[in-house]
């Protein structure tokens, strides 16, 4: 379904499925174009556009925007992926059609063209400190001058271009002939187009959508191991619940578990304080949630263009969103955690009745290594779990003097995923045996074979499943 862009409503499940090819639309431009039209009649210094930037704020400048853009496109190290410099146009078209920059408005539907042909700058992955990504939105403003060519798709599905075509100008990414997305920006849109945010808030949007698939599948996970080990249902019940959050999680695991024969009068951490972990990680994924969409919907231009005239001012810091990300990679790693606990239990006679490990026969491994994938992941988890936002920079002769490191924090919001994912895999191929060990029901499609052998497929499968474990 097209993603409409209005300025207001953009979600991070949004943003994920723009960056994955599903279309944008431009809903109205009148708060951007008011904004362009008040640009035009700006009297004395402004920022930017009568003046330097950073530590040449003083220093008086005219027609030099053009010279900003390629100056500050010096990104370094691989060029991001395609999904995430797709998603870096949506947001930053988002904030465009919001009001407050000045750009010209004829700017914004040849971006939206070249969302939606698959063109995307080619943006290198270091060079933002939460400060405004300077080097990520040059390099597409070029991208329209026409001073570097946008990166095509691998195949265009719309047009049926492949890499090798050749669009105007040499550039590849549209059949022969076709014009390529240009846009004459003019030497005092250049601050103003640059001025945000928007590569940071994408992969922040695109980390909170796919986290939040893998912690609603997470509660299904859990599911299969409360079944397979008859865990108690008592810490589920409503009366022992505190706050929204943990309420919701028990409800939702009380309904997927069914009934259970309880052996033990408690259980493990694992079991017992589901809702109470599960439940802190879901609150730290909307608080995530709520603050980048609020950016995503806001104008964070310096300076900002709003009651007829130019207001200075930080709304490019995003320290907010550096917090929000910290506290949610931490709590991941809880609620990772606990999944590699329950997967200990799922591995012992004493909590399943079955052979150490789920073997076949007696002395035989069975999943014994998934324990040892399974912390392997969770170790790179509690890497990434490093809060950024401890650190500090001054830059720009000293004019620049706090830096928040979002970048750093969204980047590692984004790859937390993974690790996330193979430790729920981990948990979810040994609950499927034990159950199936048991003689009770299990309809997952994972391989049934009980014999010692390599379960890196089992793994790749059951990674495959999560999304559709989703309650």
């Amino acid at each position: 379904m097209t993603v409409v862009l209005d300025g207001a409503h953009l979600t991070c499940e949004q943003v994920g499925r723009a960056a994955h090819g599903s279309g944008i639309a431009l809903g109205s431009t009148g708060r951007a174009e008011a904004a362009w039209r008040t640009s035009g009649l700006l009297e004395g210094p402004v920022y930017g556009r009568t003046t330097g930037v950073g530590a040449n704020k003083g220093v008086a400048a005219e027609d030099t925007g053009l010279d900003l853009l390629r100056s500050h496109a010096g990104g370094a190290g691989p060029a991001i992926e395609a999904f995430r410099a797709r998603a870096t146009l949506v947001v930053r078209l988002n904030q465009l059609l919001a009001g407050g920059s000045g750009v010209d408005p004829a700017l914004l539907p040849v971006l939206a063209d070249a969302v939606n042909r698959g063109l995307t700058p080619p943006i290198r992955t270091y060079g933002a400190i939460g400060t405004g990504d300077l080097t990520a939105l040059a390099t597409t403003a070029l991208c329209l001058l026409g001073e570097l060519p946008w990166t095509p798709p691998p195949e265009d599905v719309r047009t049926g271009a492949r890499p090798g075509d050749i669009g105007d100008a040499g550039s590849p990414g549209t059949r022969a002939g076709d014009p390529v997305p240009r846009f004459a920006l003019a030497s005092g849109d250049a601050l103003p187009f640059i001025s945000s945010g928007a590569a940071t808030l994408a992969d922040a949007a695109l980390a909170c959508h796919r986290l939040g698939v893998l912690l609603s599948a997470a509660t299904s996970v859990a599911a299969h191991s409360f079944r397979a080990v008859e865990a108690s249902l008592e810490p589920l019940s409503p009366v022992v619940q505190r706050g929204p959050e943990q309420t919701g999680v028990a409800a939702g695991l009380r309904a997927l578990v069914g009934s259970t024969s309880p052996r033990r009068v408690q259980d493990p951490y694992g079991y017992r304080a589901f809702p109470q972990v599960h439940g802190a990680v879901l609150d730290a994924l909307g608080r995530a949630e709520r603050t980048i969409t609020e950016e995503m919907n806001a104008a964070p231009e310096n300076p900002l263009i709003a009651d007829g005239r130019a207001w200075h001012n930080g709304n490019f810091h995003s320290a907010r969103v550096a917090l929000a990300l910290d506290a949610l990679r931490a709590a991941l790693v809880q609620t990772a955690t606990l999944s590699a606990a329950r997967l200990a239990t799922l591995n012992d006679p004493a909590h399943t009745g079955l052979l150490p490990f789920l073997a076949e026969r007696p002395g035989l491994s069975g999943v014994m290594i998934l324990e040892y994938v399974a912390h392997s992941a969770l170790a790179e988890l509690r890497h990434l779990a490093a809060p950024v936002t401890l650190g500090g920079a001054v830059l720009s002769l000293g004019t620049e003097d706090h830096a928040s490191f979002t970048p750093q924090a969204a980047r590692s919001a984004l790859a937390a995923a993974e690790p996330l994912e193979i430790v729920l895999a981990c948990e979810l191929v040994a609950s499927v045996r034990a159950l199936r060990g048991r003689g009770l029901p299990c309809d997952l499609p994972l391989d049934p074979a009980m014999e010692d052998r390599p379960l890196d497929a089992d793994l790749d499968a059951a990674r495959g499943l999560l999304p559709g474990l989703v309650p």
